[in-house]
C-alpha cells in the first residue's frame, strides 16, 4: 500500500510542477514516514551515497570545458569549418548545421548548449538565404540531438556512475550511433533540399582556408584527445575532464584569444547551477530506487518479464517504446538515475549487454528532448526562432526518424554499439 502511495505521491508532484529531483525526494520522505518514521533518518545518508562517486567529479569539468570553448570564440569557428566542408553538396546551411552540431556536440556534450549555441546564429542566418523558418528550425533542434551520443557525454558518465560501465567503453560506444545519426541526417537534408531547390551555400568565409582549417581543427582536437585519453587509459574520465578544461582555456584565451575574464567568470556559474541541479536530483532519485530496491521491485519485474512468454524482440522493442514515452515527460539525468538501476539486471539477463542498454537509454532518451511538452531542444528552439513548440516538433520530426531508426540499429543490431568498445578488450 505505502509502495502505491510513493509512486501517486510522486505522479502529483510532478503534474503540480515540482522540479524532478524534489519530486522525487518528496515521495521517497512521505513513503519512508508511512513505512516508520525512524528511517526519515536515513534520507540524507541515501542522499550523500547517490553523490559519493569519483565519476561524478568529471561532469562539472566537461561543462566547463564547453561553456569556456563556447565563450571562447568556437561557435563561429566551427560553423566556418563546416562551411568549407559542405560547401560542394546541395543543402547549403542545412548540412552545415548536421556537421556543426556533430562537431559542437563532441565539444560541449550537451544537445541543450548546442541547439542554443548553434541555433542563434544558423536559424537567422539560413532564413536570410532563403530557407523556410520550418525547415531551419527542425534540423537545427534534431541535430542537437547528437551532442548528448557523440562523446564526450554527460548522461554518459551518468550511466557509467550507477551501473559501473567503463566510461572509456561507453563513450566509445557512442561514436558510432552519433555518426549514423548525422549521416543519416544529412542524407534527409540532401534529399529535402533537393525536393524544394535550395542552393548550395553561397555564404562567404572572410578568412583564408587555411586559418579556418587550422582553427577548425584545433576545436576538434579536443573530443578526440578526450576519447584517447579516457579508452586507453591515458587518463581516468576525471583526469581526461581536467584536460579538456585546461585545453579550453588555452585555445580560448591564446589561439583565438576571444576568452576574457568576465567570460571565464560567466561559465563558472553557469557550471555551479548546472552541477547543483544534477547533483539534487542525482541524490534524491538515489532515495528513491533505494525504496524500489528494499521493496525487491527490479526483482519482482525481472522475475514477471522472464517468466512471460514474450519474444525477446518483443520486449526489446517495448522497452524502446518506454524509453521513448518517459522521454517526453522526463529529462535525461532522472530517467537514466531511475531506469538504469531497475531495468539493466533484467536486461543483461535476457543477454543484451552493459553498453547496448547504455546506448539505448542515450540514443532513445535525445529524442526525447525533441518531444513535447518537456523538450529542452524545442523550447530552446522555439524561444530562438518564435515558433510555437508543436510547430517546431513537427519541422524536426522527419530528422528524428533518423534517430528513431539508429535507436532500432543500437537495440537489434548490438555491434552499432559493442564493436568498437569490443576493440578494447
Amino acid at each position: 500500500m505505502n509502495l502505491t502511495i510513493l509512486f501517486i505521491a510522486l505522479l502529483i508532484f510532478i503534474l503540480i510542477g515540482v522540479p524532478i529531483g524534489y519530486s522525487l525526494g518528496g515521495a521517497g520522505i512521505i513513503y519512508f514516514f508511512l513505512e516508520n518514521p525512524a528511517f526519515l533518518m536515513s534520507v540524507p545518508q541515501r542522499v550523500f551515497a547517490g553523490l559519493n562517486s569519483f565519476i561524478l567529479i568529471a561532469m562539472p569539468l566537461f561543462m566547463l570545458s564547453g561553456e569556456l570553448m563556447n565563450h571562447g570564440g568556437l561557435t563561429k569557428r566551427l560553423i566556418n569549418f563546416a562551411l568549407l566542408i559542405c560547401k560542394p553538396f546541395r543543402g547549403g546551411l542545412g548540412e552545415v548545421n548536421v556537421v556543426a552540431s556533430m562537431i559542437f556536440g563532441g565539444i560541449t556534450g550537451s544537445s541543450v548548449a548546442d541547439t542554443s549555441a548553434l541555433g542563434s546564429i544558423l536559424i537567422p542566418d539560413m532564413t536570410k538565404q532563403g530557407y523556410s523558418k520550418e525547415f531551419s528550425t527542425g534540423i537545427t533542434v534534431a541535430s542537437s540531438t547528437v551532442g548528448m551520443i557523440i562523446p564526450p557525454s554527460i548522461p554518459m558518465l551518468m550511466f557509467a556512475m550507477v551501473s559501473g560501465v567503463s566510461v572509456g567503453k561507453l563513450f566509445m560506444g557512442g561514436v558510432i550511433p552519433g555518426l549514423c545519426i548525422g549521416i543519416f541526417q544529412l542524407v534527409v537534408v540532401w534529399l529535402y533540399s533537393e525536393k524544394k531547390g535550395y542552393h548550395k551555400i553561397e555564404a562567404k568565409i572572410d578568412q583564408s582556408v587555411f586559418k579556418v582549417v587550422v582553427d577548425g581543427l584545433i576545436a576538434c582536437l579536443m573530443p578526440v584527445m578526450i576519447l584517447v585519453f579516457t579508452t586507453f587509459g591515458i587518463t581516468t574520465a576525471s583526469e581526461s575532464a581536467a584536460v579538456a578544461v585546461v585545453y579550453s582555456l588555452i585555445v580560448g584565451k591564446f589561439f583565438y584569444k576571444e576568452l576574457k575574464w568576465k567570460h571565464i567568470v560567466a561559465a563558472l556559474k553557469k557550471t555551479a547551477i548546472m552541477t547543483a541541479t544534477i547533483m539534487v536530483i542525482g541524490g534524491f532519485t538515489n532515495v528513491f530506487t533505494y525504496i524500489l530496491a528494499i521493496k525487491q521491485v527490479p526483482l519482482a519485474i525481472a522475475n514477471f518479464i522472464l517468466s512471460s512468454n514474450i519474444p525477446t524482440w518483443i520486449i526489446f522493442l517495448l522497452f524502446d517504446i518506454l524509453i521513448l514515452l518517459l522521454g517526453t515527460f522526463l529529462d535525461v539525468v532522472p530517467c537514466i538515475l531511475l531506469i538504469a538501476p531497475i531495468m539493466l539486471p533484467v536486461f543483461t539477463t535476457l543477454g543484451m549487454s552493459e553498453i547496448t542498454f547504455g546506448m539505448i537509454l542515450v540514443v532513445g532518451l535525445a529524442i526525447g528532448l525533441v518531444t513535447p511538452p518537456v523538450g529542452m531542444c524545442l523550447n530552446v528552439g522555439s524561444k530562438i526562432s518564435g515558433m510555437s513548440i508543436v510547430s517546431v516538433f513537427k519541422s524536426s520530426s522527419p530528422f528524428l526518424l533518423c534517430n528513431i531508426l539508429v535507436l532500432l540499429m543500437v537495440t537489434f543490431v548490438p555491434a552499432v554499439s559493442t564493436w568498437l568498445p569490443s576493440l578494447l578488450a
